[in-house]
C-alpha cells in the first residue's frame, strides 16, 4: 500500500507540488498523469527520498521509504533508466544492485530473461538503446520482487512488442497483489493498463478515482436494421440523435437500456447498442486546460 499525505515541494517562492494526498491500494495499477511540469517526478522522487519534502509524508505499507531496512524489497523504482555506468555490462551492474538489496546473484539471470536482456547481459550499457536501458531499469526494480512498484515513464524507448510486454507484467504484478503508480504520457496505453487514474494540474491532484468513474458515460451508440425509423423513435422520445463517424447513430446522455426500450416499444431490431465513453485523451486536456 502507498500512502501519501499533504505533500508539498517549494523551491523558494515557487511551489511546484502542492498538498497531493492519495492512497493506492494492493492489487491496482493507477496512472499518475499530467502534463510536463505538472510535478509528477518531483512527486515520485519525494515518495522515494530522492528530494526532501518542504511538508507532508509517504509511507510504504506503513512505513516512509528511508526508514524500510531494506527498501528495495519493498519499492521496485524506475524513476531514470539513464542513471547507470555507462561502462559496466548490463549483468554487472544488477550483480551489484543484487548485493545491495540481499538477493542470490541466480535472481539476477531470472530477471534478465524476465524482461529480455539475456542474450546483451555480456554487452556494455553504454551502447544499449533507450528501451533496451528501460528493461535493464526495470529488471532491476523487480530484482527482490518488492510488493510495490512506482515507474516514470517506463515505455520510452519501448517498440510495441516491448509495450504490450509490460502491460502484462504491470497487470500481473497487480493481480499477485502487488500496488502499482506508473506515470506516463501514453494516454491510450494507460487507460488499457490502469485501473485508476491520479490527474495532476499545477502540482495539484484534479482528479483521483476508477477510471470508469472518471471516463464515465457519454452517451449510447447504436445501430439497427431501419436506422432512420429508430432515429425518428428516439428523436420522438426527446432525445438528440447524432450520426456517428463509424456509421451508428449516437444519442448523447442516454442509458443504453433507455435506447433499447425505444427501439423495442417501436418493434425495431437492434444489431449494436452499446455505451459511448469519452476518451481518456480528452478527460486529459479538460482537467489539466487551465494549468
Amino acid at each position: 500500500m502507498i500512502e501519501v499525505s499533504g505533500l508539498t515541494k517549494q523551491y523558494g517562492a515557487r511551489t511546484v507540488v502542492d498538498d497531493v494526498s492519495f492512497t493506492l491500494e494492493p492489487g491496482t495499477v493507477t496512472g499518475f498523469l499530467g502534463p510536463n511540469g505538472a510535478g509528477k517526478t518531483t512527486t515520485m522522487r519525494m515518495m522515494t527520498g530522492l528530494v526532501p519534502a518542504t511538508a507532508g509524508s509517504a509511507s510504504f505499507d506503513g512505513r516512509a521509504y528511508p526508514g524500510l531496512p531494506n527498501p528495495g524489497a519493498v519499492v521496485g523504482t524506475l524513476l531514470d533508466a539513464s542513471a547507470v555506468h555507462p561502462g559496466r555490462t548490463g549483468r554487472t551492474h544488477l550483480r551489484l544492485l543484487a548485493s545491495v538489496v540481499g538477493v542470490p546473484a541466480a535472481r539476477v539471470e531470472e530477471v534478465l530473461g524476465m524482461v529480455g536482456l539475456t542474450a546483451a547481459a555480456g554487452r556494455r550499457i553504454g551502447g544499449y538503446s533507450l528501451g533496451m536501458r528501460q528493461r535493464l531499469g526495470i529488471a532491476g526494480a523487480l530484482l527482490a520482487d518488492p510488493p510495490v512498484l512506482v515507474f516514470d515513464e517506463p515505455a520510452n524507448g519501448l517498440d510495441p512488442e516491448g509495450i504490450r510486454w509490460m502491460r502484462d507484467l504491470l497487470r500481473g504484478h497487480a493481480a499477485r497483489g502487488g500496488t502499482v503508480l506508473l506515470s506516463s504520457h501514453l494516454l491510450g496505453e494507460v487507460e488499457s493498463t490502469v485501473d485508476r487514474l491520479l490527474v495532476i494540474g499545477a502540482g495539484r491532484v484534479v482528479a483521483d478515482g476508477p477510471v470508469g468513474d472518471l471516463l464515465g458515460g457519454d452517451g449510447a451508440a447504436v445501430r439497427a436494421t431501419d436506422p432512420a425509423a429508430l432515429a425518428r423513435a428516439l428523436e420522438t422520445a426527446g432525445f438528440h440523435v447524432q450520426h456517428g463517424s463509424d456509421g451508428a447513430l449516437v444519442a448523447p446522455g442516454a442509458e443504453p437500456g433507455q435506447v433499447g426500450a425505444v427501439a423495442a416499444a417501436a418493434g425495431l431490431v437492434l444489431t449494436d447498442l452499446r455505451p459511448v465513453r469519452r476518451g481518456i485523451e480528452d478527460l486529459f486536456f479538460q482537467l489539466t486546460a487551465a494549468t
